[in-house]
């Protein structure tokens, strides 16, 4: 009897290993959390420690492509130079990196809300988020807006013409890479 049984099981897991589903699975790396992070420092001056909220799903294949979506604010309680903003989109491709980190990149609809201004810019604000896997102290997020926002408040790189903030590192919530 216990022959027959692990000669099921081993049938059962090649079957499962062999399967179409299987071999896509085998291609493509998921991405997904949310939470809060934080930069742990007050980048623009208003004695608030800043940081965002951000949420995604995403799926990247073998090929660079990738489907999912990306959702980071800095609103509510991160408010940024008197300012709220948040993007949302769908991801279209990504990469693993060396060190274990994902970069993905996309393009969504920007709303920011300053002081007494209301303005949407409609799908044309393309982003890349570089991610680290973890919880709380370990994993982080890194976000830049691509031809936006170029030497805002703790822009990174002054000469490239994007907005590349700083890492910030998981407050609450998680990031999983698998």
């Amino acid at each position: 009897m216990n022959r027959l049984t692990l000669l099921l099981v081993a049938s059962w897991m090649v079957t499962i290993t062999l399967s179409p589903s299987s071999v896509i699975a085998q291609g493509t790396v998921r991405v997904t959390g949310g939470g809060t992070a934080t930069f742990g420092v007050d980048m623009d001056g208003d004695g608030d420690i800043d940081g965002c909220q951000f949420g995604m799903m995403v799926d990247l294949r073998d090929d660079g492509s990738a489907e999912g979506h990306l959702l980071f604010a800095m609103a509510g309680k991160f408010d940024f130079v008197g300012n709220m903003f948040s993007i949302q989109g769908p991801v279209t491709e990504g990469e693993v990196n060396a060190d274990g980190s994902v970069t993905f990149r996309g393009c969504g609809p920007m709303n920011q809300i300053g002081v007494g201004k209301i303005y949407t810019v409609p799908c044309g604000v393309p982003f890349e988020v570089t991610v680290g896997a973890g919880g709380r102290g370990v994993g982080t997020i890194q976000f830049t807006a691509i031809g936006f926002f170029a030497g805002g408040p703790g822009d990174t790189d002054l000469t490239n013409g994007n907005y590349d903030q700083p890492t910030q590192t998981v407050r609450s919530g998680q990031i999983t890479v698998h």
